[in-house]
């Protein structure tokens, strides 16, 4: 009979593993995702940020995979796992499976102060990323029509609560698009006005790279504008900005790239999990007690030799990925299980245009070549030839006209017609 494998989560990890395990006849993979797409996260902010589209992040899931012929995929949610009776309980129905890989992600954090999404959105989603593009240009019209100074800098204040790889993308985005591109379009904006914060709690931006490259980042964020605030500890945040301590930022605009937690699917379970909700594993990335279910990407908390834990980025979650669909299939073929052994590829953030830092083990370089390849980096890595085609097309057009994409802001009110609140029927009418 045919082995049952089911895959929650179609990001880096679960995508991997599907092609590992794909056109086996003794193999039967089921995918199940929220989304019907595959995205390629590292370049959400740029989504955000317009200088690229969703479709040149997104792909469907069903169009990576269509070729496989032993792989289903399902668009649904999945709430609970019964690891007893071997079920993955959705919200379309109970499935069974023989291995069980979970790979859900993660997704914003607010230590316990969730309200502030309201104010604060964070970046995990391409809604969330078309939800801050909105705000970020809805910031740039009002400023545009105001006549009152004190609005006016205030709806030209960023915030970005966060000092790690994305908070940093983002303010050097903002920093770019408001002296190299907006001030051609808006004629009452002067990009000087223009307030960009990092609000980080450590000491530095980037604590996981080298203080070196990190007091290089941040000379680089000054150039376009960006104030760091290091050992700065939010409070509160609401509609008119943060509070950090006894201070306060007036702000339009206040983004959320402090932290992330995983899926809560692993205190469903009932399985232990660290501080941030992911789900400890062995060394073969399989469930303790469990080794029919395996748990990757940001959902895994796999410990290292040094003690230290997995980062959750792509390239791990890739090679996890790689390793769990490897390790079902030496089951399958009687070989003993091997243990995960992560390839430490380094680490790169961009700040902006011929702008940024890599260190990858003892190297440690900045600027312009670090730009280069982290540009060749996120073109490999995207999904299809199509996207590296169009992406690199994109990028080439920024960077000789200091252009965006398109600049659109989308509301949420689709309707043309409101739904109309019926008032009660008066007993006169009766």
């Amino acid at each position: 009979m045919k082995k049952r494998v089911v895959i929650v989560g179609g990001g880096f990890t679960g995508l991997n593993a599907a092609r590992i395990l794909s056109n086996r006849k003794d193999v039967e993979v089921t995918l199940i995702d929220r989304k019907n797409y595959h995205l390629f996260q590292p370049l959400l902010y740029q989504v955000a940020m317009a200088a690229l589209g969703e479709g040149d992040i997104a792909t469907p899931l069903r169009n990576m995979l269509a070729g496989q012929d032993n792989v289903t995929v399902f668009k649904g949610a999945v709430s609970n796992v019964d690891l007893d009776a071997r079920k993955v309980m959705t919200d379309f129905g109970d499935i069974e499976y023989d291995y069980l890989v979970l790979a859900c992600g993660a997704q914003h954090h607010y230590f316990g102060n969730n309200q502030w999404e309201e104010f604060a959105p964070g970046l995990k989603n391409l809604a969330q990323a078309s939800e801050i593009r909105r705000r970020v240009m809805e910031a740039y019209e009002a400023a545009e029509r105001t006549s009152d100074p004190k609005e006016r800098k205030k709806q030209l204040t960023f915030v970005i609560v966060g000092g790690g790889p994305t908070g940093v993308e983002l303010a050097g985005s903002i920093g770019e698009m408001s002296r190299y591109t907006l001030s051609k379009f808006y004629r009452h904006i002067d990009p000087k006005l223009t307030r960009i914060f990092i609000v980080e709690a450590a000491e530095r931006i980037l604590g996981t790279f080298s203080p070196e490259l990190s007091s290089k980042a941040t000379r680089e964020l000054e150039k376009l504008g960006v104030q760091v605030w290091t050992s700065s500890m939010v409070s509160d945040v609401d509609a008119d900005g943060v509070q950090i301590g006894r201070e306060r930022i007036e702000a339009a605009t206040v983004l959320w790239a402090a932290g992330v937690k995983a899926s809560e699917i692993g205190a469903n379970m009932g399985v232990e999990t660290d501080r941030s909700g992911r789900i400890i594993v062995e060394q073969d990335l399989s469930l303790p007690g469990h080794a029919e279910v395996f748990v990757g990407g940001d959902q895994a908390c796999f410990i290292l030799k040094n003690g230290s834990t997995l980062p959750g980025m792509a390239p791990a979650a890739m090679q996890e990925g790689n390793a769990i669909g490897r390790t079902i299939l030496d089951d399958l073929n009687g070989k003993p299980r091997k243990p995960f052994k992560y390839r430490d590829k380094g680490q790169m953030a961009t700040i902006g245009r011929n702008r940024a830092i890599v260190e990858i083990g003892n190297l440690k370089f900045s600027g312009t070549l670090a730009w280069f390849t982290w540009l060749l980096v996120h073109i490999y890595y995207l999904s299809t030839f199509k996207h590296r085609v169009f992406v690199l097309m994109q990028w080439g057009w920024s960077y000789f006209t200091f252009g965006h994409g398109a600049r659109l802001i989308v509301n949420k009110d689709w309707r043309f017609y409101p739904e109309r609140k019926t008032a009660p029927c008066d007993e006169r009418d009766s």
